[in-house]
């Protein structure tokens, strides 16, 4: 039984760090997952089974009869370990089931659930009685102080597990994958068996030892430290090939790996030591064990150095891939969508769980709103300025050194991307102009060739009809065919002079700044359709200041922006209806307000009425706002609308124009 003490001892050390060790990662790279959290408390119950069995045998050790209190505390937290393991693995493999969609009803989960965590209140029920009326607890196998219903659902909770790791191996995306997968069906499938041969049935399963005691004892310490060897494995499959996506914290595993095997081979020197206490003394002991790691330094140091360049220099790899990503998307030459690919491409590559970019519109606006608590913070420069800043929320409590070192470098290239996409921006916005304006001259090409081709031919045609209806000898019948020829050429004449109203530039160039008093005109344009508004029966109110108002606009474009106005909101008003034309003073600006109690603008329609040719009147052009639009623009100033304005009906325009100096 010495053999199997040690084996026993070292076993139990080395699963209470490595549950230890699982935990300090999974809490420094935690992910907002129900696996990592059910994931944690796995750990956390295989750390109290182990630390109490360890703590346990060390007392058996030391003790030619241990204390009471220290076998009662060794028991509860060992219980405690056994008695939450078996829901808890079956819940971890029920989490990473519908994480990779094996289960789609979220009730069939919670069934599951319900029937493996039910019997952990009777059985932690169970152990206070043990703990009253035990004189000698059972630390070889626990279990059997449990009863045989225990047996049960702890076997029932690892075949359960198998079954899953079984479905696992079919569906897995990689080789490593459904080798590890494979490897955790066989562990769980023998240690169920091993389970059901401890602690429900009472025979042997071909085993031949001295004493049935021996067997199970050897039985019952293969199954405990059955655990460390897929954990064990685990942290390899992590740290290589990022298995379960917690490999981005290498450092920290890194750190984490050197610090537990540190204490572990620290464990080691005081057990070597008390085996050599005979024939040294134990500080000696002690001193030549931990001499002999200088042995190893160079080794280690060129090893680890090793690493780490790797490590470093893959990191630097995936920055500069992020960064000529970056780039390849600055060249579509919008800020926006760099903005959201920056950060939706930063928290996909480098597995973070949030991150903000925020560019400063101002050097007056360095100082930003203030970050939450939880993010990270990185500077974004550009010659000695501050132009933005980088939030980043990792999973865990840290970013880890390689990933904060990528998101340096990337901070780094983001002002030359964004400077580049300013500039394809103007680029483009130039072309754009440009084309509109070859559209544009191409158009008032057209409308000049229209101009000369049909409206010298529309004036004859009005003014032979004209003189016909003077003539008191044309027949009533002709006469009233005559009107409505005559109302069809003043319509075409209305329409032509509507399109060269909008293909006609404005005049570049002027000596002197453009200047009208926007009151005078809107009084002389609202008494030339005061007689159509009073025809259909809308009343037309007006309203302006009794002071000049100056705007910086010429009489013939503010003309043009005014009548255009007026015709769509007389066309919009019913009968009975009114309609509101104001110019006043506000902000610095000559504001005109033209308003009208018509049904409002649908909403599908709404970002379509600025568009040119765009109409919704039987006999319209669609280009009365494309008019005001391209007028207001020319004056550099500012076109809004509301509609609806009053339960659900009306519709305001605004014009804001720059007051004239």
């Amino acid at each position: 039984m010495g053999t199997l003490l040690y084996i026993r001892l070292i076993g139990f050390t080395a699963g209470t760090l490595l549950m230890l060790f699982w935990m300090v990662v999974i809490l420094g790279y935690r992910r907002q997952r129900n696996f990592e959290r059910v994931f944690f408390f796995v750990c956390l119950a295989l750390f109290l089974f182990y630390a109490g069995s360890l703590l346990a045998l060390n007392a058996q050790i030391y003790y030619a009869q241990p204390p009471e209190i220290l076998n009662v505390f060794s028991w509860s937290v060992l219980c405690l370990g056994l008695c939450l393991l078996p829901p808890l693995l079956a819940h971890l493999h029920l989490e990473f089931a519908e994480d990779r969609g094996f289960i789609q009803s979220p009730t069939q989960k919670r069934l599951w659930l319900a029937a493996f965590y039910a019997p952990v209140i009777f059985f932690v029920l169970r152990v206070y009685p043990l703990l009253t009326t035990e004189t000698r607890f059972d630390f070889l196998t626990p279990g059997n102080s449990l009863g045989r219903g225990f047996g049960v659902w702890l076997a029932a909770s690892l075949l359960f597990c198998a079954y899953w790791e079984q479905r696992f191996v079919r569906k897995a995306p990689e080789l490593r994958q459904e080798w590890f997968h494979r490897l955790l069906t066989g562990l769980f499938g023998a240690a169920a068996v091993c389970t059901a041969q401890l602690h429900v049935f009472a025979g042997r399963f071909g085993l031949r030892y001295p004493s049935v005691a021996a067997e199970r004892a050897w039985m019952s310490s293969m199954l405990v430290l059955l655990p460390i060897l897929p954990l064990g494995l685990l942290v390899y499959y992590v740290q290589r090939f990022n298995f379960l996506q917690i490999g981005r914290q290498r450092n920290l595993l890194y750190a984490v790996s050197v610090t537990f095997f540190a204490l572990l081979y620290l464990s080691l020197v005081r057990r070597i030591s008390t085996w050599l206490e005979p024939i040294l003394p134990p500080e000696a002991s002690a001193a030549i064990l931990l001499f002999v790691l200088v042995v190893f330094f160079e080794p280690l140091q060129r090893l680890l150095g090793k690493r780490l360049r790797l490590t470093a220099q893959a990191e630097m790899d995936q920055a500069q891939r992020i960064a000529a990503a970056i780039q390849e998307v600055a060249r579509q030459g919008n800020s926006d969508k760099l903005k959201q690919f920056v950060e939706t491409w930063l928290k996909e590559s480098l597995e973070v769980a949030n991150v903000q970019l925020i560019l400063y519109n101002s050097p007056a606006a360095a100082s930003g709103p203030a970050a939450p608590v939880e993010f990270n913070i990185f500077s974004i420069q550009q010659m000695g300025r501050t132009i933005g800043v980088l939030w980043v929320r990792p999973h865990g409590a840290m970013l880890s050194g390689e990933t904060r070192a990528g998101l340096e470098f990337i901070c780094e290239q983001i002002p030359a991307a964004f400077d580049l996409c300013r500039l394809i921006e103007d680029k483009l916005r130039l072309e754009r102009e440009l084309a509109e304006r070859e559209r544009m001259a191409a158009l008032g090409q057209m409308a000049a060739s229209i101009s000369h081709n049909l409206k010298n031919p529309l004036g004859s045609i009005k003014t032979i009809l004209q003189v016909q209806m003077e003539s008191r000898e044309l027949p009533e019948s002709f006469r009233v065919e005559t009107t409505m020829v005559l109302e069809e050429v003043n319509r075409l004449s209305a329409k032509l002079n509507q399109l060269l109203q909008f293909s006609r530039p404005a005049i570049l160039g002027q000596p002197e700044e453009a200047r009208c008093d926007a009151g005078e005109i809107l009084r002389e344009v609202s008494e030339v359709l005061r007689p159509e508004a009073d025809r259909r029966g809308v009343l037309l109110q007006r309203s302006s200041a009794s002071a000049p108002l100056s705007a910086a606009i010429g009489k013939e474009s503010l003309n043009d922006i005014l009548t255009n106005l007026l015709v769509n909101a007389l066309d919009a008003t019913s009968p009975d209806g009114h309609i509101q034309v104001c110019a006043s003073l506000s902000n610095g600006f000559c504001t005109l307000t033209v308003e009208d109690d018509g049904p409002g603008i649908p909403s599908d329609l709404r970002e379509k009425i600025l568009q040119p040719f765009f109409t919704t009147k039987s006999h319209g052009t669609g280009l009365g706002l494309a008019i005001v639009a391209r007028r207001v623009s020319e004056a550099k100033g500012q076109l809004d609308w509301q509609s609806p304005v009053h339960d659900g009906r009306g519709t305001r325009f605004l014009v804001r124009l720059p007051v004239a100096r």
